[in-house]
């Protein structure tokens, strides 16, 4: 049994799955990027758009957990280009400064990588991308071996799968990833939509609530939250969580008053 269903039985003995029912309030999750080291963000996912916000990621994270983070997103942009954990002295740097549990993405492809990072204090869990898409079986060792602390984002540009940093386009439909995880034990699916990330433009909601409701797994929306009004939009939609960027940097949106208004 995973942590996303129950299985019961059914009319004529047949398993059936349930729902695990959403949280009563919504998560809201602060990103910290990073990038040669430092705290950045990126202009939908481009690496040649990349504003620098702080020198030392640490110090952002500590801001988050602080302004009453209960979850922080780290990703390792470096990492998801490369394949590798570019900026893991900079990430352990920061689970060993602060208390508040941690995601992270970017460039996890390989099981040493993956239990590498799960051995960091406060790492809630970790974040598969590219390697969910081209390797199947890969994601499934690593839900079985680490039970709970596997999630996969899937990062969609018109309604397509992303995947090496958002550089390769696959033909690859979202829904259709996130149907196909199913039953591979995934903690949860983390959607992004490029075109609306840190663009500040407002995030893609329709496409955002179809996918959560196409599957049996948490999904958490990213991309594009410009104000409280949008993450009001997300209310009622079944949505485990929202991560929250650009708008926190340029101060569109207060930490405070965002988790006030999800609860």
């Amino acid at each position: 049994m995973n942590n996303q269903k129950s299985l019961e039985g059914g009319s004529g003995g047949e398993p059936f799955f349930r729902k695990v029912p959403p949280r009563k309030t919504m998560l809201i999750i602060p990103a910290v990027d990073i990038k040669d080291g430092k705290c950045v963000r990126l202009t939908q996912g481009s690496m040649d758009a990349v504003t620098v916000y702080c020198d030392d990621p640490a110090e952002m994270a500590r801001r988050w957990a602080q302004e009453g983070a209960e979850l922080i997103h780290l990703v390792d942009l470096d990492g998801a280009v490369r394949g590798s954990a570019a900026n893991f002295d900079v990430i352990k740097r920061i689970t060993d400064s602060i208390d508040t549990p941690v995601q992270i993405g970017g460039g996890i492809r390989e099981l040493s990588t993956a239990a590498r990072y799960l051995a960091l204090d406060g790492v809630k869990r970790i974040i598969i991308g590219t390697a969910a898409c081209d390797d199947q079986e890969f994601l499934k060792g690593l839900t079985q071996r680490f039970p709970g602390r596997v999630a996969v984002g899937i990062d969609a540009k018109d309604g397509r799968v992303a995947i090496k940093g958002w550089k390769t386009v696959t033909e690859v439909q979202a829904v259709d990833l996130a149907k196909r995880l199913e039953g591979a034990g995934v903690a949860c699916i983390i959607y992004t939509d490029i075109s609306r990330d840190g663009t500040l433009a407002g995030p893609n909601v329709e496409a955002t609530v179809e996918l959560a409701g196409s599957v049996n797994i948490p999904v958490i929306a990213s991309g594009g939250v410009s104000s409280i009004k949008d993450i009001e939009a997300y209310k009622g939609k079944n949505i485990e969580g929202i991560i929250i960027g650009k708008a926190l940097y340029t101060g569109d949106v207060d930490l405070k008053e965002a988790i006030r208004a999800a609860g």
